[in-house]
């Protein structure tokens, strides 16, 4: 290759990495929203002016847009390329976007101020707008990926089991993490060594020096023992020199705190190992997510919930709500509303005998509301309350809690949040009569898997789900 196509080369790459990518994904977005504001103005009124009122929407559009974007993951370099995701959460955003634009035109009084057909037009415009620019950006993406100009060129320096190790962690991973390990180099000239894992062994540091000037290399990586303290800080020292970056490889736990946050304490970089599932904005958003749709949900559904708590008093003596000890949020108490399935003798305040198929303590109406899963409507006050979320581990009896706490390893991390009436156990089929040990602990690894990764789009794709699929199960009986 020419010295004018390496050069042209190294430019293209640095233009299409992940942070200008994201970077310019986040100008995109907004220069189309302000786009498709005045492309729907000027189809509307066959004006290319855009009155002063019409620009405020616009901007307040674009920083709401902003957030909402961040929020649902629409900038997250690796989701970039998946089409289905990038749509799915586009309209999840975008809808979020349109309702709070409404709710601020109402609130601030401001909705007869504009054009209902230019609002319908405009929000429509953008919508497919977004959508087909990141259509063509995933496109793009795979395109590069396949080309190799999104894949990264490095060398190691370390031809032990630390340059061992973080070799095949590229190599095992090397389709998401796009990077080609050319050489290797040994501190000590002939080290013995003429391969790592099928990469050669070019030399010593100055023969480093002298492949990075004639090669097309844009990382270092220096793989050595941490405890090696002197000779690493000679090879970085050694190492200014060149033109690119260069960082240090971690030691064997690394690998096991792999995409773990790091933070300053001070100067000082620190890896947190672990954190409070919803802090911050994350806490709020979780907080108003539950409270609002609680309280709508509630408000459309009272005839119903009347209706069945009528029928359950006509079918069996005793009260139509049934109460019950759970553990939930930080291993704490709380007492949960369901309406009742079962005999008013027959109940179980700390919950130790699961229901059965064929459970003669069931009644008629409560078969069919436990099928149908209608009996934990109730629980809608509990999240109106706090003591639950819509979204989150279901909240298992007290027995049942205290039996598998014992036996199960992790069981009481799921009361890292707060417990929830649908669930991304529930939703894959994990619901029903545990009776065995294998039943709950693929349980409690689902609940693992959705405290780990939360977010707004995940609730609202287990709730959708929940809506189409989740409410009749063959296990609930």
């Amino acid at each position: 290759m020419s010295t004018a196509e390496s050069n042209r080369s190294r430019r293209v790459r640095k233009i299409a990495s992940p942070a200008v990518l994201v970077g310019l994904a986040r100008v995109a977005d907004l220069a189309l929203i302000t786009f498709c504001g005045w492309l729907a103005y000027t189809f509307r009124h066959d004006s290319l002016i855009l009155p002063g009122t019409y620009v405020v929407a616009i901007v307040v559009a674009m920083a709401v847009a902003a957030n909402a974007f961040q929020i649902a993951g629409l900038y997250r370099f690796e989701r970039l390329d998946q089409i289905g995701g990038q749509i799915g959460r586009l309209a999840v955003a975008w809808t979020g976007v349109s309702l709070a634009l409404l709710a601020i035109s109402f609130f601030s009084k401001t909705s007869a101020d504009y054009s209902r057909i230019w609002v319908g037009l405009w929000l429509v415009f953008s919508f497919f707008g977004l959508a087909t620019f990141r259509i063509a950006t995933a496109i793009a993406i795979q395109s590069w990926r396949q080309s190799g100009v999104l894949s990264r060129n490095v060398v190691v320096v370390g031809a032990g089991l630390q340059g061992e190790r973080l070799i095949r962690h590229i190599q095992d991973h090397k389709a998401e993490l796009g990077v080609n390990v050319l050489a290797v180099f040994t501190l000590r000239q002939g080290a013995g060594r003429s391969d790592v894992l099928g990469v050669p062994v070019k030399g010593g540091l100055r023969d480093l020096l002298l492949y990075v000037r004639n090669n097309h290399v844009e990382e270092i990586m220096v793989a050595l023992p941490w405890d090696r303290e002197d000779q690493i800080a000679d090879v970085l020292k050694q190492l200014r020199e060149a033109p690119i970056d260069v960082s240090l490889a971690p030691e064997p736990l690394g690998y096991r705190l792999m995409e773990r946050r790091v933070r300053h304490l001070g100067d000082l970089p620190m890896t947190v190992v672990q954190e409070e599932p919803l802090s911050g904005w994350n806490y709020i958003l979780k907080g108003l997510e539950d409270r609002i749709l609680s309280a709508l949900i509630i408000l459309a559904i009272s005839p119903l919930l009347l209706a069945i708590a009528v029928l359950i008093r006509l079918d069996s003596p005793g009260p139509a709500i049934f109460r019950q000890q759970r553990y939930g949020f930080n291993n704490n108490v709380f007492t949960v509303y369901k309406f009742r399935s079962m005999r008013n003798d027959a109940g179980d305040a700390r919950g130790g005998a699961q229901a059965t198929k064929g459970d003669p303590r069931i009644t008629r109406i409560g078969a069919f509301i436990r099928k149908t899963s209608l009996d934990e409507l109730p629980q809608l006050f509990n999240v109106l309350k706090g003591d639950m979320s819509l979204v989150g581990p279901r909240p298992h009896a007290v027995a049942h809690n205290e039996e598998y706490a014992e036996v199960i390893d992790e069981y009481l991390s799921r009361h890292k949040v707060k417990p929830g009436i649908t669930g991304w156990a529930q939703i894959h089929g994990l619901r029903g009569e545990t009776d065995t040990r294998e039943k709950m602990e693929m349980r409690v690894q689902y609940d693992l898997y959705y405290i780990d990764n939360w977010s707004l789009w995940l609730d609202f794709r287990i709730l959708l789900r929940t809506l189409m699929v989740g409410f009749v199960n063959e296990n609930a009986y």
